[in-house]
């Protein structure tokens, strides 16, 4: 029976992806509270425009939604009590920069005094933040994600102007602070993030990629009362917990997502107290991550060139089968788990119309594709020596499904495998790429990447520890040191198997010259309240006796 959630209490950025077909754009706007007083008048005549969880219909989907979130320093600059804020995670507490040893964004062979430069290239906000000086820290996360002005534009609604301009009146009469420091040359009052676009016969239409040219954003966890019955039926397919055949795929506890409601252990997450000002919320990663276009094409160009001439193929085929087996996805989106071969992957073009001559057609077919069972209905036990998707994949790191079922062996199939040791590491993914939105040069010194939020119940045991454990390190994937070949750290340890199936009579090709093309450029740890903890706060009456 599904779960019956308050959706009016939980903001709507938890239950819903906005997407980069429905709300394309979107604003990061963070912001420095100067007192407890005129915080919570700020967060009082904000909260009547946060977008909740309540479900749209055609008359009442907003043109751009609104959400907010909150820092530890923003939580004791709002004056909650000492009893409350010691009952807040210890994640939560250290925030982002305090945990970089454990996220891979410092090098852990250099101690903290010799590396005191390590955050230099991070947006000069982010290296503000939590630096000493209480003027400079971030306490508010706001998002603004707004829908299309029109179709085949690239331009954002006008209503998203008008609320930023609302945002920018509402800090100025509450002496809110918004935090200057976005880019290189700190020059952004917000983050700009948007899809990027594909231009077709003169109009311009959002894409499901990123500026890699990767098709991203596929797969993202299904949970109990998450959906309406009817559609978490579809929804849930490859996207909840994979309970075995006689059960089939079924969707994670609420608890895994929302606190206050039963998680995967069947327990209450822990909570700070009073109980009600943490209920129906959750915690979320907010990171920016710039993206090496340079780098990432060089390698990819240079190894392809080297496994066209081991496997006997093209350079075209060579190219593509490299990006897919890196990622455990062809480059449309199509899992190399269920397609794995470059003629599979050609014939699954063809049969969903994907590679329609006419442009508009295709995307249109991919758009299709990615919302059906098959671009998530997959599993890894049958698999278990990595000849349709690499072990190390990036796919397979950060969403291992079946792949670590206690009854797996190496290179034996397991079909009673169950995702029972992954269902407690899954997180929600937020976000659009920022820079620019169409096919604008692209290398190592420009602009561009992804503004991820990541949320979960339990920021250490969710994103920490898939950053960790999956990203950063490979054990768990028979791949030793060896990190994720798309978002990993190769600054020391450089190389990517891709297995050959014995049966093909060709060697497992060893990539050794990869570079770390994803780098971090700040961000921090946040809490996202639910709408009665919000009028709690703004209130003053968090009451933890």
């Amino acid at each position: 029976m599904t779960r019956q959630l308050n959706l009016d209490d939980i903001q709507g950025n938890i239950t819903r992806a906005y997407g980069r077909f429905s709300f394309p754009f979107a604003r990061y706007v963070f912001l420095n509270l100067p007192d407890p007083v005129s915080g919570r008048r700020f967060v009082d005549m904000l909260r009547p425009r946060v977008t909740t969880a309540a479900r749209w219909t055609p008359d009442t989907k907003p043109k751009v939604t609104l959400n907010v979130a909150f820092t530890y320093p923003g939580l004791r600059m709002l004056g909650l009590p000492t009893r409350t804020l010691q009952g807040m995670p210890e994640s939560f507490v250290d925030g982002m920069k305090a945990r970089a040893f454990i996220l891979g964004d410092r090098s852990p062979d250099r101690p903290e005094v010799e590396d005191h430069g390590w955050c230099n290239h991070w947006d000069p906000i982010w290296k503000a933040n939590r630096a000493g000086d209480p003027a400079r820290d971030v306490h508010v996360w706001i998002s603004m994600n707004a829908q299309l002005a029109r179709l085949g534009s690239d331009k954002p609604v006008p209503e998203l102007e008008a609320q930023t301009d609302w945002l920018r009146a509402l800090c100025a009469e509450t002496g809110v602070r918004i935090l200057d420091g976005h880019g290189r040359d700190g020059a952004g009052e917000y983050q700009p993030a948007s899809a990027v676009f594909t231009e077709i016969g003169g109009a311009r239409f959002p894409t499901p990629r990123e500026h890699f040219g990767l098709t991203d954003g596929i797969g993202d966890p299904v949970f109990d009362g998450q959906y309406p019955p009817e559609q978490e039926k579809d929804a849930v397919i490859g996207r909840g917990k994979w309970m075995g055949p006689s059960t089939g795929w079924q969707p994670l506890a609420t608890g895994e997502f929302l606190l206050g409601h039963p998680d995967e252990s069947q327990e209450l997450p822990p909570t700070a107290m009073p109980p009600g000002v943490m209920q129906n919320g959750s915690f979320m990663v907010y990171r920016k991550l710039h993206e090496n276009v340079g780098s990432f094409n060089a390698v990819l160009d240079a190894e392809a060139e080297g496994f066209a001439r081991v496997m006997g193929v093209d350079a075209a085929e060579a190219r593509e089968t490299v990006l897919a087996k890196m990622v455990g996805r062809w480059s449309d989106g199509v899992p190399t788990a269920t397609a794995p071969t470059f003629a599979d992957w050609l014939r699954v073009r063809a049969e969903t119309g994907m590679d329609d001559p006419e442009p508009a057609k295709a995307l249109t077919a991919q758009r299709n594709y990615l919302k059906s069972r098959a671009a998530s209905d997959f599993r890894y036990g049958d698999d278990m020596g990595g000849f349709k998707c690499p072990n190390g994949a990036h796919l397979r790191r950060v969403n291992t499904r079946d792949y670590l079922d206690p009854l797996n062996q190496p290179g034996k199939p397991n079909k009673k495998a169950t995702t029972q040791l992954n269902k407690r590491r899954r997180i929600l993914r937020r976000g659009l790429p920022y820079g620019p939105n169409t096919g604008a040069h692209k290398d190592d010194t420009t602009e561009q990447g992804v503004a991820m939020m990541i949320i979960g119940a339990s920021i250490f045991r969710q994103f920490e520890f898939v950053q960790q454990q999956w990203i950063q390190y490979g054990l768990d994937f028979n791949q030793g040191n060896d990190t994720c070949p798309l978002l990993g750290d190769h600054s020391l340890h450089k190389r990517f198997t891709i297995p050959s199936d014995p049966k093909s009579g060709k060697p497992p090709y060893v990539m050794g010259g990869l570079k770390t093309f994803v780098e971090t450029r700040g961000g921090d740890y946040f809490f996202l309240p639910s709408m009665t903890a919000l009028h709690m706060i703004a209130l003053g009456i968090v009451d933890p006796t």
